[in-house]
């Protein structure tokens, strides 16, 4: 038995657009339903969700059976989290705020045995078939994906020397709060706003690193493809069950 390959992680590294839905409805069949309609990638959300250990397990769980990838991103760029989340057999992290070039060594460290990093050692966990792969440790830092999220106009002028940083595999953009410390809250469609993002990505990718994001919109989210962006979640359980119910209750008042 041996680790399932990385879809997601060789996706970027072949330079192939990865397109992937937000889960923040924190529930297995939830996740079940949504998991098999075609998207590259899956984000089981415990930031801005209300989710524990015990709905990511059963939202892996869901989603293990389709072809898709099922990534999580914790609340905080915490190691112990971290630990629990790769032990749960995470494929992809992605940290969020990640401020610094210390900050994104962090996060690379929480997914890495020593002597590269500090997770801490259980020979027994889901993430290694329960013991039953045997070459889980020589494999799964060539199999876990980790994404740190460039949040604020401060770490954007950094953005060069954090995806610099070694075992960060991609960078992802969050517009909402890169709106917020533009003094823009709210305004996740503002110009200024994605000119920043754009010229920013640029630099990402002239070394050779992806970058991604969260839009809402088709016409956006065509744009962020055009301009070379590898991994796009379009949208989020959450969102199309609030604005579905909204659209069905308006169309027949």
């Amino acid at each position: 038995m041996t680790m399932i390959e990385n879809k997601f992680k060789r996706g970027l590294e072949a330079g192939t657009p990865q397109i992937g839905l937000w889960i923040s409805l924190c529930s297995g069949f939830a996740t079940d339903a949504v998991a098999d309609v075609g998207f590259d990638w899956l984000l089981m959300d415990m930031e801005h969700a209300p989710n524990d250990l015990a709905t990511v397990l059963q939202q892996f769980q869901a989603a293990q059976a389709y072809d898709t990838t099922a990534l999580v991103r914790p609340m905080w760029n915490d190691t112990v989290m971290v630990k629990r989340l790769m032990d749960l057999g995470a494929p992809g992290v992605l940290f969020p705020m990640v401020q610094t070039v210390a900050e994104a060594e962090a996060a690379v460290a929480a997914c890495r045995y020593p002597p590269k990093g500090v997770r801490g050692v259980s020979l027994t966990q889901r993430g290694n078939r329960f013991g039953r792969d045997k070459g889980y440790i020589d494999e799964v830092d060539r199999q876990t994906c980790v994404l740190v999220q460039v949040e604020t106009i401060e770490a954007m002028g950094r953005v060069e020397e954090i995806a610099a940083v070694d075992g960060v595999d991609g960078v992802f953009f969050g517009p909402a709060d890169i709106a917020a410390s533009m003094g823009k809250m709210g305004q996740i469609l503002d110009d200024e706003l994605w000119d920043q993002i754009f010229a920013t990505a640029a630099k990402v990718q002239a070394m050779g690193k992806p970058v991604g994001t969260l839009v809402g919109t088709p016409d956006l989210t065509k744009h962020v493809l055009d301009a070379g962006f590898l991994f796009v979640a379009v949208g989020s359980d959450l969102g199309l069950l609030a604005r579905g119910a909204e659209r069905l209750l308006t169309s027949v008042r």
